[in-house]
């Protein structure tokens, strides 16, 4: 539906031919308000009727600015937080439904990457003991099979030779080493999924592309399932295969990551790309203005499309009263907005001019 003046780089291959491995289904994470502790007074509405397939060894991004709820979408996915409402699938059966004991044998196909390494290690403890805890959880009773397994993990993620790590503690390493040490943390039990939550936030510019670059060879050698958090597009591109945009509580765009960078369908994905301060990094678009306010409460999010009072291409009495449903803008390129109903197409040409690369 938008005309360009360049000629976009292919998408990578789609994992449509793959098994799903999870799915979330018309997903709600909302958090109870209590009024003086008693009575319940509302809810913040951190997820709201999120749904998304992932299929195996699919890497995929979810983005947004902070507060639009990707981390509570992330905490009910490792089954920290129980939904509201809807499901997560996986392997087509709910993680909620086995009790303690399905939900311990999931965690187990599951690794966490946190945000800050030094921070999600225990400072008391050597790298061996760290990584030896989650075999000792699981059973591994011989010490020499435990040692042989972190030894083979260790070399994975490039903390070589292991000798040199095995015996140091977290604050004795870079931060490099020690989101290299969270990462083997999250491998040590060979899961086929990961969540990596702002993975290279609290890293020198000069290491995220280095770690990114690792974890999407782990990735593929494991044919492992990726989810990777952030709030940065400009990384995504080392690392995802696909995009899926967040905003106030809601997926607004799905895409296949080259088809979404350079083809952006949704106001705000627009104002992302448009905010990232690298001119590289968004595909060399020419930086405008981006929206002004601050993303809406949750607690009462505004009716309609949540994001139009920051919107400029609104619609009046349609964006501010009715919840878009989700239109196929080009293929494979889903997103949340009015201006793709063949209703307002004309309305339409003022985004599509401001889609137009120089």
């Amino acid at each position: 539906m938008t005309t360009m003046t360049q000629t976009a780089p292919s998408s990578a291959p789609m994992a449509s031919e793959k098994n799903v491995l999870l799915s979330v289904r018309n997903l709600k994470v909302w958090y109870e308000l209590r009024k003086w502790g008693f009575g319940l007074a509302g809810y913040v509405k951190a997820v709201d009727n999120v749904s998304f397939d992932l299929h195996e060894g699919e890497a995929i991004a979810i983005v947004g600015e902070s507060g639009c709820g990707k981390s509570s979408l992330m905490k009910a996915i490792l089954g920290l937080v129980r939904p509201h409402d809807g499901q997560i699938l996986y392997q087509g059966q709910d993680i909620f439904a086995g009790g303690r004991a399905g939900l311990r044998w999931y965690r187990s196909q599951v690794g966490y990457v946190q945000q800050d390494p030094f921070g999600a290690l225990p400072p008391f403890m050597s790298v061996r003991r760290i990584l030896e805890e989650p075999l000792i959880l699981i059973g591994m009773k011989n010490r020499e099979e435990r040692l042989a397994r972190i030894r083979e993990v260790m070399e994975e993620v490039k903390l070589s030779p292991p000798e040199d790590f095995l015996n140091k503690f977290p604050h004795m390493l870079s931060g490099g080493q020690q989101q290299r040490v969270v990462i083997a943390r999250a491998m040590i039990r060979n899961p086929r999924l990961m969540v990596a939550d702002e993975p290279v936030s609290m890293l020198d510019a000069s290491v995220r592309v280095e770690i990114l670059k690792l974890l999407r060879q782990i990735q593929e050698e494991h044919n492992l399932a990726v989810i990777y958090i952030t709030h940065d597009l400009s990384t995504v591109r080392y690392f995802s295969e696909r995009i899926f945009v967040m905003y106030a509580g809601k997926l607004i765009e799905k895409a296949p990551t080259d088809e979404l960078l350079w083809h952006p369908q949704h106001p705000y994905t627009l104002a992302l790309l448009n905010a990232i301060s690298d001119p590289d990094a968004s595909n060399a678009r020419k930086l405008r203005e981006v929206p002004p306010g601050e993303p809406p409460s949750l607690v009462s999010p505004p009716p309609g499309c949540r994001f139009h009072p920051r919107c400029k291409y609104r619609i009046e009495g349609v964006c501010d009263t009715e919840v878009p449903p989700e239109f196929e803008a080009r293929p494979d390129h889903f997103t949340a907005c009015w201006l793709y109903d063949e209703r307002f197409a004309d309305r339409r040409q003022a985004l599509e001019a401001d889609l137009q690369f120089d």
